[in-house]
């Protein structure tokens, strides 16, 4: 990785100076990714499935080979990839679809305070409306550990879903032997993998998920598109939430039948134009190589906390991160004040609870500042970002802070 990457994404030549470190809520566009939606629009700008017109053909041939490209991308099957809205969106329809028709009064559904608000809230609602059970994972220095799992797995527990990586504290969780210990009970595995989708490489097959979803704009994609992957036999039992449109079979007065998975949980006009940018975004990112991304933020990460463990009134939460992500706060500092402050230095931060209350009740602090490392940033952003974090310290210090 190299500062020549950045010509690959036009925010860099339109914006000016900018020192991009909010990736972990929604990564820049590559321009072949806009080049491949253009495409779209511009050459058959159609729906699909449905015509039985040569653009329609066209545009139904791109629409599927990214479904085939997103199967690829994690080792999936063709038919037990879905698009949906989102990774938020993928997550909710395994709670509304699965977890309602198979988890009763008294079952108990595991989850952790590392969870975004989307892997969390789900089975939250359906726990209250079922009267199941929610159970939180003993946190191990901010970590999920398996021995943590497994000491709250009991023979009610039917659900275990998890992040695979923090979106705060940027841990690693060791999906695969929870999984395999899930698995020696029968336990169904949800997998929220939106932070680590776009840093490494997901092999579902070898993971023996249940369920993974993943974001479309956290691996260089557009947004309003994402991905729930599941088992085929888990999607087939399992019923649609909306009807009409293209997932229709046979409709009679007053019965009607669907489709097979994948198509049956795709109500309506696809997101098209999305799906076939996201294939491209995926493509990029093979390109490159996903353990090359990986290696490549970790050694900018490396870089910036180790400078920030020698600038005094900078906590920085999770120091032995595992990925870019990185978390810190200025002491005595509100997180929106200090924000401002790195902007007007044309570096993009994120502040605030990042979709993760749960998780600053668990630090004790109302919000934080995160900085998110990928593979479009360099050694100049970790210098500009940490001479930006010198100057916020003695500026706030100097105004009573």
């Amino acid at each position: 990785m190299n500062a020549s990457l950045q010509a690959d994404f036009p925010v860099y030549s339109k914006r000016g100076p900018l020192t991009y470190l909010d990736s972990a809520a929604s990564a820049l566009t590559p321009q072949v990714v806009i080049d491949a939606i253009s495409d779209y629009y511009i050459n058959r700008p159609v729906n699909v499935h449905r015509g039985v017109y040569r653009l329609s053909h066209e545009a139904t041939n791109d629409y599927e080979r990214a479904r085939q490209t997103v199967a690829d991308f994690i080792n999936a099957r063709f038919e037990e990839v879905i698009f949906t809205r989102g990774a938020s969106s993928a997550l909710n329809l395994v709670a509304q679809s699965y977890g309602a028709n198979h988890i009763n009064a008294g079952d108990e559904i595991i989850v952790s305070e590392l969870e975004h608000h989307s892997s969390v809230l789900p089975w939250q609602q359906l726990a209250r409306q079922k009267g199941a059970k929610l159970v939180y994972v003993p946190l191990e220095k901010g970590r999920i550990t398996l021995e943590g799992v497994t000491s709250v797995m009991t023979a009610r527990t039917k659900v275990i879903a998890l992040t695979h990586v923090s979106n705060v504290m940027g841990t690693i969780t060791p999906i695969k032997p929870i999984i395999e210990a899930a698995k020696a009970h029968s336990i169904i595995t949800v997998i929220d993998a939106a932070q680590s989708a776009p840093h490494m490489s997901l092999d579902v097959k070898a993971l023996d998920a249940d369920f993974l979803a993943f974001s479309g704009h956290k691996v260089l994609g557009p947004t309003g598109v994402g991905v729930l992957y599941g088992k085929y036999d888990l999607l087939e039992m399992m019923p649609p939430l909306e009807w009409g449109g293209d997932m229709i079979d046979v409709v009679e007065k007053h019965t009607a039948t669907h489709k097979n998975p994948p198509f049956k949980f795709e109500t309506g006009t696809p997101p098209i134009a999305q799906a076939i940018g996201l294939a491209r975004a995926l493509d990029y990112l093979q390109a490159l190589g996903l353990d090359t991304i990986h290696r490549h933020e970790v050694t900018l990460k490396d870089q910036a906390i180790a400078a920030m463990q020698d600038i005094e009134g900078v906590t920085v939460y999770n120091a032995d991160t595992d990925t870019g992500i990185i978390t810190f706060n200025l002491d005595r500092v509100h997180p929106h004040d200090a924000v401002s402050f790195f902007d007007e230095k044309n570096i993009a931060l994120r502040a605030g609870h990042h979709c993760a209350q749960l998780l600053m009740h668990y630090l004790e602090v109302p919000a934080t500042l995160r900085a998110s490392f990928y593979l479009y940033n360099t050694e100049a952003d970790v210098s500009h970002f940490i001479n930006a974090l010198k100057e916020a310290r003695q500026f706030f210090t100097e105004v009573g802070f």
